[in-house]
């Protein structure tokens, strides 16, 4: 890995087109917004649980919406599951190159100090292909089932842990202290320091100013403090490989060679998709099954549902709000006219409440019989390489509830992240009931 690092970097994280965040006062309904005026991309909707009925009209009204900022240029909104599944299937015509996320229109440069940030999910063929396969042996089915094992007795040792009787936090406790357990195993990072793998992946997709960082200097400096720390880790390995993430970058043909900014990108992506993801959704279950308790007495009475209620679970929360495409072209999508360089937004959170794929899609229904037809994991190329990680996680954690505790009881409002990109969770209060 080449040497040296500029420490103006990381426009990558930076959330262009947030603007409306600074409104203050009651969001309104969005039935009583002129459609035109619909931003999609607004962190408050997020974190104030409004969302879902943009999305609801959006669907109905105007399901390839159009906005114009002045930071991030021409943008659309895709909130229909097949036209979201057409883009994502379609590589050629729909580039992943330019981000993942909203960002700055492809024909302007980067801000004065900024540099560019590389991750595998944000290249095309061949290069994302070649990453990709370099660190997939990680997470391969044969792996994971010998980790199995190792999983359900940290999973049983966090619930054993836990206070009968007395309100905590379940995001702290359990959510992210068992997926950075996990993610721990997977770069085989130190473990008694596994906590920074989860600052550093707050930090990524953190909202300046909303709690987690409150400058862009600050996500700076401590996203290369993660640069810095994994740098020792490469060097390490690749002396000494072990047969983590790492240890295959380090050692690929491919990667073994790769810039400071692109091993940092990597990382980030590896520590999002394996922190971020897995544990909003290990919240997000224990919230559904109580706003739909009738599932919860479901879940009671059968436990053999837990694996299609795991991938009902991570459909009804959908993780990650959205993905991004570039247009590579002029192209029409459903009459709309797309310039190409315009970003294209594909809202999973929207497709996977489509009433035309999933009825009654905004209620939890553990045995809803096309629960893993969710677009959480995302199709083609990109689809989410840690699925089986996040499922094996997320069964044996319910698995494991269930031997344990009659009802894992939701006693206050949850806090949510203050993101359109991540759809998470910094609180919800719980209290724990043994089973008899």
């Amino acid at each position: 890995m080449s040497e040296a690092i500029d420490t103006e970097v990381l426009a990558q994280f930076k959330r262009p087109g947030s603007e409306q965040d600074e409104v203050k006062g009651e969001i309104p309904s969005a039935y009583s917004v002129p459609l035109d005026e619909i931003n999609p991309v607004w962190n408050r909707l997020f974190a104030e649980n409004k969302s879902l009925e943009y999305f609801e009209r959006l669907r109905s009204e105007d399901p390839v919406h159009f906005n114009q900022s002045d930071i991030a240029g021409r943008y659309w909104s895709l909130t229909n599951y097949e036209d979201i599944k057409a883009v994502d299937t379609d590589h050629h015509n729909f580039s992943s190159a330019h981000g993942i996320t909203l960002g700055f229109p492809i024909d302007q440069p980067l801000p004065e100090g900024a540099l560019d940030i590389k991750l595998f999910i944000a290249m095309d063929p061949p290069k994302h292909d070649v990453q990709r396969r370099t660190v997939s042996p990680v997470v391969s089915t044969r792996n994971l089932a010998g980790m199995e094992e190792l999983i359900r007795e940290r999973t049983g040792n966090v619930l054993d842990s836990l206070p009968i009787g007395e309100t905590f936090n379940w995001v702290d406790k359990v959510s992210i202290e068992l997926t950075t357990q996990m993610l721990a195993t997977l770069f085989d990072f130190p473990f008694e320091e596994r906590r920074k793998l989860t600052r550093w992946s707050d930090v990524a997709t953190a909202v300046p100013g909303a709690g987690i960082v409150e400058t862009e200097e600050q996500r700076r400096a401590e996203l290369l403090e993660c640069l810095t720390y994994f740098t020792g880790i490469w060097e390490e390995r690749k002396a000494n490989p072990t047969g983590d993430f790492v240890s295959m970058l380090a050692h690929g043909e491919e990667t073994k060679d790769m810039e400071p900014l692109e091993f940092l990108g990597n990382l980030i992506l590896l520590i999002v998709g394996g922190n971020d993801t897995t544990r909003n959704s290990m919240s997000g279950g224990v919230l559904a099954l109580n706003q739909y308790p009738a599932e919860y007495d479901k879940l009671r009475a059968d436990p053999s549902l837990i694996p299609n209620m795991v991938a009902e679970i991570i459909r009804w929360q959908t993780p990650l709000a959205y993905m991004r495409r570039t247009a590579n072209s002029d192209c029409e999508i459903r009459g709309k006219q797309i310039k190409a360089g315009d970003q294209i937004l594909m809202w999973y959170l929207s497709g996977n409440r489509d009433e035309s794929v999933f009825e009654r899609g905004e209620e939890l229904i553990i045995d809803r019989a096309n629960a893993r037809n969710h677009l959480s994991f995302g199709f083609g190329i990109h689809r989410c390489m840690g699925n089986r990680v996040a499922e094996l996680q997320l069964r044996v954690l319910w698995e494991e509830i269930m031997k344990r505790f009659d009802n894992v009881e939701v006693v206050g409002e949850p806090t949510r992240t203050f993101s359109s990109f991540v759809r998470g969770y910094t609180d919800l209060p719980v209290r724990l009931h043994k089973r008899a």
